[in-house]
């Protein structure tokens, strides 16, 4: 598998404000869009691209921009666009964190925390969890050993199956959260 192609922060800014027809497109949790992104972008989570990657590829004939965080997710979804034949589609190195870091607005919302502080959270409560627990119940040390091995697997895969869940928490989806009212998004525009 190539390297996506990626953009960096001024080349995006100067490709909003030509004449090129863009798309930029966020493929973050709904909550985490809402806390910040740029502006003009559509949020088409992660999950829900790759469930319906067909559909929304129908819609995207324009030069394609992907933001994330910090760029995994967003070459994520390059590759699922690009197996779904769409060439025209780039990743913003760096994810919005970069963007935002050189000084480029967003538009911010109701503030939340992003999906991989999410993470941190949960992994880090269940190892301390279990073991403490283990104190008491010695066999506990084996779900803190199956957190860590998780966590070692989502850093080689370059994947994060706890992510995944989390995203699907009603606290990371918004209200417009589903294909039907993505596609509309990309068609009225």
């Amino acid at each position: 598998m190539s390297a996506p192609t990626t953009v960096n922060c001024h080349d995006l800014d100067q490709l909003m404000t030509s004449d090129t027809p863009l798309r930029v497109i966020d493929v973050r949790t709904p909550g985490e869009f809402e806390t910040a992104h740029i502006a003009g972008s559509y949020n088409v989570p992660l999950d829900l691209l790759r469930e319906h990657r067909d559909e929304i590829v129908k819609h995207l004939d324009q030069q394609v921009v992907l933001v994330c965080k910090s760029g995994q997710r967003a070459g994520q979804a390059e590759v699922t666009l690009r197996e779904a034949g769409l060439c025209n589609v780039h990743v913003l190195d760096g994810g919005i964190t970069s963007w935002e870091a050189r000084g480029f607005a967003v538009t911010r919302g109701a503030q939340r925390w992003d999906l991989e502080r999410q993470v941190r959270l949960v992994a880090g409560s269940i190892v301390l969890t279990s073991v403490l627990g283990s104190i008491a119940v010695p066999k506990l040390k084996w779900l803190a050993g199956a957190i860590g091995g998780g966590l070692t697997f989502a850093a080689v895969s370059n994947t994060c199956a706890m992510g995944t869940m989390l995203g699907k928490l009603p606290y990371n989806r918004g209200n417009a959260c589903d294909a039907q009212n993505v596609v509309a998004q990309l068609v009225e525009r």
